[in-house]
């Protein structure tokens, strides 16, 4: 395959990750970082520190603050921000994308002030049109993991199958594969929705409560998935997959998951506050537990799993409490819309 020029926005621990394997694929990347003292320090260490220690990148990876260098005459563009930044850097960024680069959606999440899917976000922002032919990359995923060459497989989702083959080939090696379909919307909710539920299953571990329950919260948090993807007009199908059941059992049961852990803490009786005052990278789980709280509302779907989450992050509720009230539910049969 020709090498092509890729601009990776955003150089978190994800986006520094897929910024090294696609440099190390052979392309001509570029990784843009917020702070010139960040950008500074990545390239001067090969390493990026904060986000991945230890992990030596790429000597062909150019680390930029240059928002226009960066994607001038860039083929694809990787937005891969936290949810709630990615709105203000592709705004930014807005002067600057090629109106032929391909955007690849790599950030999870709702954007909070709006509930909006993040391609959702793109299309605000970009236009209807190029947000259209842009590509999803979700799937279970550890940045570390993938960035030391572990074997790593994600879904790809897109309405314009040719863009999705042409990412597919873009990072595809022999350590990340990459699979298409054309379900935008399922991807997107399973992609968000899964971070809420490690936060669950870490409160669960937190409290000792065993693999019984760990059990029990994927499998219905599974089911909460599926209902609030169909009704926003996804496919509850794709949730059986990497998007959904893949991305779930990894950050409910690995130990490298930030949700994961901050569940873990709140079960073990830590402050929210602290948890989070303590993390380098941002666990989305925590934002989008109120987003998709009030999407379960606007769309009439019973989501009791996320109910109990918010109510131990934003209205005090213990722990111990939140699964009480769980379990204590009128009993209903498996299946239910």
């Amino acid at each position: 395959m020709r090498s092509s020029r890729v601009a990776v926005l955003g150089s978190g621990s994800w986006g520094t990750a897929l910024a090294d394997l696609l440099a190390r694929n052979g392309h001509d990347v570029g990784l843009w970082a917020w702070a010139p003292d960040l950008a500074r320090a990545i390239r001067t260490a090969s390493c990026n520190e904060a986000f991945l220690p230890g992990i030596q990148l790429s000597s062909e990876l150019n680390v930029t603050d240059d928002l226009a260098g960066v994607l001038a005459g860039t083929e694809f563009v990787v937005s891969v921000s936290p949810s709630h930044r990615v709105r203000d850097v592709m705004t930014a960024a807005l002067p600057y994308v090629p109106s032929d680069a391909v955007l690849i959606s790599a950030s999870k999440g709702f954007e909070l002030s709006t509930d909006l899917r993040m391609t959702e976000v793109l299309a605000e922002v970009l236009g209807s049109e190029s947000a259209a032919a842009s590509v999803v990359l979700s799937g279970p995923s550890f940045a570390a993991e993938l960035a030391l060459r572990l074997p790593t497989a994600v879904t790809l989702a897109s309405h314009s199958a040719t863009n999705a083959e042409r990412v597919q080939r873009l990072f595809q090696n022999e350590h990340f594969r990459l699979y298409t379909q054309a379900d935008v919307i399922g991807t997107e909710v399973g992609g968000s929705l899964k971070n809420v539920m490690a936060i669950a299953a870490g409160i669960s571990d937190g409290l000792g409560l065993g693999a019984n329950a760990r059990a029990a919260l994927l499998t219905r948090g599974l089911s909460e998935m599926g209902r609030l993807a169909e009704r926003m007009g996804g496919q509850a199908v794709t949730l059986s997959g990497l998007a959904g059941m893949g991305d779930l059992v990894l950050t409910c049961t690995g130990d490298l998951s930030r949700n994961r852990r901050v569940g873990l803490a709140l079960g073990q009786g830590r402050a929210l506050e602290e948890v989070l005052a303590q993390m380098t990278a941002v666990a989305e789980g925590v934002r989008t537990t109120r987003a998709a709280r009030e999407l379960a509302a606007l769309h009439g779907v019973e989501m009791p799993i996320v109910e109990a989450v918010y109510s131990v992050l934003y209205e005090g509720v213990e722990p111990v409490e939140g699964l009480t009230r769980l379990m204590s539910r009128v009993p209903r049969p498996e299946r239910w819309s």
